[in-house]
């Protein structure tokens, strides 16, 4: 049985820092290609950041620059570093994967068939 369990997410300063993570179980992680969507309420899931299977990784405009991506073979784990957090990064986040994304659909909520829980990001002073 396939589980993404991301951790805990928070309430954040503009201008601060977090870090989500998001540990996978029941798949062969290597083969995995992992991204990171978020979605606010009434809102599409929006792209945020994938990274492929060979450490490819992808962003969208909005996070370029201030949020990356990395992942970890030896504890199953991928992470989403935000940096410079401003208040339209409010978001659900969730991290999702798939074993056959094609890089051109990395972007595509549709390509994913597996889902984290999801983690509330609230950023304000």
């Amino acid at each position: 049985q396939v589980q993404l369990v991301q951790s805990e997410g928070g309430l954040v300063q503009p201008g601060g820092s977090l870090r989500l993570s998001c540990t996978a179980s029941g798949l062969t992680f290597s083969r995995y290609t992992f991204t990171w969507f978020r979605q606010e309420p009434g809102k599409e899931h929006e792209f945020v950041a994938g990274i492929k299977w060979n450490r490819s990784t992808y962003y969208s405009d909005s996070v370029k620059g201030r949020f990356t991506v990395s992942r970890d073979s030896a504890k199953n784990t991928v992470y989403l570093q935000m940096n410079s957090l401003n208040p339209e990064d409010t978001a659900e986040y969730y991290c999702a994967a798939s074993s056959s994304v094609i890089t051109s659909a990395v972007a595509n909520k549709e390509s994913y068939s597996y889902w984290g829980q999801g983690t509330q990001v609230t950023v304000s002073s």
